[in-house]
């Protein structure tokens, strides 16, 4: 009887353990972004990069001009590696990286970084016909509760809707179809999150200025979405990378590309239909950039100017190696926790 009672005492202290550090982990991550958690995952994906030698370059705008206003982020996308570069990329633009939201597919919510998105607010959508209007009003009624009272500045999303190897045979049948250009590098996009995105949280305009009527607005005094950063991820050689690459390291360490073009918001049509042809219109442009990529080994110069020029992402050594001790810890942490559970379970 004894054991037992030893045993029940043991299960209902760990699982007291437990419920308490979840709870302080949401708190946490819910009112202090750049977390030891958040941290965590993020150093977890330039260990990945940077610790194996991988690099990247940028090229186009620079983002880190408007890295203090709201701007929705469009990528194209190719593999699970595209989070991570995103992440090394958004590293030295200020509080961005710890002031964004995620918008990714439903599959990123089982892989590691899974819980720590959900309890950071990221959203994660599921795909297919099926599902489309009802994730719609999910997203909708996600970011009225959580990206103004979360802080959130910057928002990232794949319009296309899925990977790459995935979507281009649809998505040229239905170029086809509906005499659309033929896509190869990129897919075209789908309208329904990005449209979302703008009536949410673009502010409304009385006479050139935010409505006064919209107290939410006024109250967080946010002048809403400012730019569009329309971003291209270019891999070597067409082959994008995976995380699975980068764990089993059965490729060698390359450069990844990444091209900036940035929009003000303004000029981006609210009419669906308008909506619909800028989008596709983006996907085109990314088209151009990616094919001239393939075939010269750099993005083409910005309109008027002769040369393009590039950027390499430069992080500090001793910020790498905190950025990763939390990562370490953080791991660590956690297999403490697991081994306690199984001995008081088990």
């Amino acid at each position: 009887m004894r054991s037992l009672w030893d045993s029940e005492q043991s299960a209902g202290s760990a699982a007291l353990m437990l419920g308490m550090l979840m709870f302080c982990s949401s708190v946490l991550l819910q009112h202090a972004p750049h977390s030891s958690s958040h941290r965590g995952q993020r150093g977890w994906c330039l260990w990945l990069q940077v610790g194996r030698g991988w690099q990247v370059v940028e090229w186009g705008d620079d983002v880190k001009a408007v890295s203090e206003d709201e701007a929705m982020v469009l990528v194209n996308h190719q593999a699970t590696g595209d989070v991570c570069t995103l992440m090394m990329c958004l590293q030295d633009k200020g509080t961005v990286v710890r002031q964004m939201m995620w918008l990714m597919d439903h599959i990123f919510k089982y892989t590691n970084f899974g819980i720590v998105s959900l309890i950071h607010g990221d959203f994660f959508i599921r795909q297919g016909r099926t599902h489309r209007d009802q994730q719609l009003v999910l997203l909708k009624d996600h970011l009225e509760k959580y990206y103004r009272s979360r802080n959130r500045k910057w928002i990232v999303l794949f319009p296309e809707g899925g990977f790459l190897r995935k979507r281009r045979e649809t998505s040229q049948a239905f170029a086809k179809k509906n005499n659309l250009p033929f896509l190869k590098h990129v897919t075209l996009p789908r309208l329904g999150a990005t449209q979302v995105i703008l009536k949410t949280l673009v502010a409304p305009q009385e006479n050139g200025t935010p409505s006064a009527g919209d107290a939410a607005r006024k109250e967080s005094k946010s002048k809403g979405l400012q730019w569009v950063i329309d971003t291209t991820i270019a891999y070597p050689k067409a082959e994008p990378i995976d995380i699975q690459t980068w764990i089993l390291g059965y490729r060698q360490p390359a450069v990844t590309h990444v091209h900036y073009r940035i929009f003000p918001v303004k000029d981006v049509p609210a009419e669906p239909e308008a909506l619909t042809n800028w989008l596709y219109q983006r996907f085109i442009e990314k088209e151009d950039l990616l094919t001239h990529f393939y075939e010269t080994g750099a993005f083409p110069p910005p309109q008027g100017q002769t040369k393009a020029i590039s950027r390499e992402m430069t992080l500090s050594n001793l910020w790498l190696v905190a950025i990763q001790s939390f990562a370490f810890l953080s791991g660590g942490m956690w297999y403490c926790l697991f081994q306690y559970l199984y001995h008081c379970l088990f």
